[in-house]
């Protein structure tokens, strides 16, 4: 038993030995790191359910008498976002769509409250700051929400006035790079000089189609075996499970 556990830390050990030079190599250049913000920052929803959101947004629609507008699957969808793009690409740029964007962004505020930040994060954010590297939020979650999220953190300083996230052309939601681009475009580096920081497969298509390197981050993924699939197949060479290599990294390399 003390053999096969013994074997067992050795060869986690040197999985994470044969992982350090690459991470190293993906962090060296970035003079500019991209954040998502739901899932790497913090969870968002730790406290006030995403799907319950979306379903409370899909009752207000009926309310208005627009059962009709979403499909049965657009209304059991559990991301309020794919309710919000589903009217959007019915009623593009109409004061529907922008009602239901601010109630969207009204449940994030609210979801703001109890959000869990996710481990390692702070201390990441901060030596990130520390060390002279720059930051910035590029999320389809609200801007307003962002802002307030890091206020509670303190960590309001380490990225504004950098904070991109949603506007109401919903067209432009990760995965196109639009937050990217304007992340790029006021801090003025090059997209090879950046590297984002991201949870799903529209972060890494974002990224690509960006031209910035990519983090694949897992953390919070009740099945992350499925999820490194699912960046893996967006096109991520590198996932980490944990902040904590991340920090390690810039810290060796300080």
């Amino acid at each position: 038993m003390t053999s096969d556990t013994t074997r067992t830390e050795q060869v986690a050990s040197e999985t994470e030995n044969d992982r350090k030079p690459a991470l190293d190599a993906l962090l060296a250049p970035a003079r500019v790191v991209l954040w998502d913000f739901d899932g790497p920052i913090c969870r968002l929803f730790a406290g006030h359910s995403a799907e319950r959101v979306a379903v409370g947004l899909v009752e207000w629609l009926e309310g208005q008498g627009l059962r009709g507008l979403l499909t049965e699957s657009e209304r059991e969808s559990p991301d309020p976002h794919a309710v919000l793009r589903a009217v959007d690409l019915r009623h593009p740029g109409s004061d529907l769509v922008a009602e239901l964007e601010e109630r969207l962004t009204q449940e994030e505020l609210r979801a703001a409250a109890s959000a869990m930040p996710t481990a390692w994060a702070d201390p990441l954010i901060r030596t990130l700051t520390a060390v002279g590297r720059r930051l910035a939020v590029t999320t389809n979650n609200s801007p307003r929400v962002v802002t307030t999220y890091l206020t509670s953190r303190g960590l309001t300083s380490c990225f504004a006035p950098h904070i991109y996230g949603r506007t109401l052309d919903l067209h432009l939601l990760k995965p196109d790079p639009d937050c990217l681009n304007r992340a790029l475009r006021a801090v003025g580096v090059a997209p090879s000089a950046a590297l984002m920081i991201g949870d799903t497969p529209s972060d890494c298509l974002a990224a690509r189609r960006a031209g910035v390197p990519f983090l694949g981050f897992l953390g919070h993924a009740r099945n992350n075996k499925k999820k490194e699939e699912l960046l893996r197949a967006a096109g991520a060479t590198h996932v980490v499970d944990s902040l904590e290599p991340v920090l390690a990294s810039v810290r060796r390399h300080a």
